[in-house]
């Protein structure tokens, strides 16, 4: 994919599917900032304010990583908690580390055919005779950087 036009107004790192589509990912003990979003019917309210707030404290202590990894945990139609990947703790934060092993598959499109991609990610679960112990989503671009960069590429990671 080539760099948008007005990539300068771009915040999210250009994602490269080839690397997430169909993977088998382990984490080891892997940091990320914890945080909560509300929602009403899984759409989120107030996600762009929590990210801002989260960014500003990962810049101020020099822990941002190259990749701008960030998982979303649909904990309940009203709210998710959002993990984003540091390389160091951050002060005044919750910090959590994540591990395990996760079956990963890249979807491109809007977010209204979540359905119609979860249907498919249980399908290559089951594929690989897995189970799913647990879901996160990486929405990979902002609105603003998909549009930018015309793509939206939403990854989902099961946990097996």
């Amino acid at each position: 994919m080539k760099k948008p036009e007005n990539f300068e107004t771009v915040c999210c790192p250009q994602f490269h599917p080839n690397n997430w589509q169909e993977k088998e990912k382990i984490f080891r003990n892997k940091l990320f900032l914890k945080d909560h979003v509300t929602s009403i019917f899984h759409i989120p309210l107030n996600y762009g304010w929590v990210m801002e707030r989260d960014m500003a404290k990962i810049e101020k202590a020099h822990a941002k990583t190259s990749d701008g990894l960030v998982l979303t945990d649909e904990i309940s139609p009203w709210g998710a908690d959002v993990y984003i990947e540091v390389e160091k703790e951050v002060p005044k934060t919750e910090m959590e580390k994540i591990s395990g092993t996760f079956l990963t598959k890249v979807f491109e499109g809007p977010y209204k055919n979540m359905g119609i991609y979860m249907e498919e990610m249980k399908s290559y679960v089951k594929s690989k005779n897995k189970e799913i112990k647990k879901l996160y989503f990486y929405y990979t671009y902002c609105p603003k950087c998909a549009k930018a960069y015309g793509k939206n590429y939403i990854v989902i990671l099961v946990q097996i």
